[in-house]
């Protein structure tokens, strides 16, 4: 497993811990040629990714994300394979996005995940593996300490460990959120379907709100609002994101955070800073 250490793969090695399979966790540089254990299943979880960032790089996120990818794929020969991709693959839509929905990624990060995507679904059609994408949409809660994220951002600021944020348009863009434990979950049921010489695909989302909706449940949650700096839309930006996640809900997973408010008082409970004592008497 690698990436075992980052915020998606702690919540992933517990899981796997809880329904019976023991993670053997890389420490392995993309980089370099991959000499792996003797493992049934690899789960993909390391890459860069910072979407502005890929932008002012994007050659170095080519040659982790997708080389790196490789160098994974060229140890395998018989085991399964789950690689952690985007939503960011797909060409925006008004409707909510299904595993068919037309990619066009809009970002040199994205655009290295639909690559390492067809790496590994060619390798499973040779037969050499058996592999599993799973698109992640927005993933939040958990104590999540990436304050680049829209609902760690604002609950950090409602606790006071950020000055503010910074909001890009007029905040009713939606998105898909989706809990990181629920993220977790899904990667053992897609494991558990995985099949040599075979590939899939799942969104892994489920619960839209816009922008405006998450400073709402943060105030709800809290008690405290949250200093916002609105600043103009970016150019192009992608005004409604929403998964459709039948396929995966048919394979038997079963998200326990539906709500935003949910996702939002997890995050705020397992983040918040504790009270401080009392006055003294």
């Amino acid at each position: 497993m690698t990436g075992a250490t980052g915020y998606v793969g702690r919540a992933v090695v517990c899981e796997l811990r809880v329904h019976g399979h023991e993670p053997v966790l890389s420490r392995q540089r993309l980089s370099e040629p991959f000499n792996l254990p003797d493992v049934d299943a690899v789960i993909h979880l390391a890459g860069a990714a910072r979407v502005r960032e890929s932008f002012l790089d994007p050659l170095s996120y080519y040659e982790t994300n997708v080389a790196g990818t490789l160098n994974l794929l060229k140890a395998l020969k018989g085991q399964r394979f789950l690689l952690a991709s985007t939503a960011g693959v797909y060409r925006p839509s008004d409707s909510p996005l299904t595993e068919e929905s037309v990619r066009e990624p809009s970002s040199p990060y994205a655009a290295t995940k639909a690559a390492a995507e067809d790496l590994v679904a060619w390798a499973a059609r040779s037969g050499r593996i058996g592999a599993t994408t799973l698109r992640l949409f927005n993933i939040a809660g958990g104590g999540d300490a990436d304050t680049s994220r829209v609902i760690t951002r604002a609950v950090a600021c409602a606790a006071g460990t950020v000055p503010g944020m910074e909001v890009y348009g007029d905040g009713t863009a939606v998105r898909d959120f989706v809990h990181v434990r629920d993220v977790a979950a899904a990667f053992v049921v897609a494991l558990e379907a995985c099949s040599v010489g075979e590939s899939s695909v799942y969104n892994v989302g489920g619960t839209p709100a816009s922008v405006r909706d998450v400073l709402s449940a943060v105030a709800e949650v809290t008690g405290r609002s949250v200093d916002v700096t609105w600043q103009p839309a970016h150019p192009g930006e992608v005004r409604y994101q929403r998964a459709d996640v039948s396929r995966l809900l048919a394979l038997g997973w079963k998200p326990q955070f539906t709500t935003l408010t949910e996702i939002v008082r997890d995050q705020w409970l397992a983040s918040a800073p504790a009270p401080g004592p009392g006055p003294s008497r």
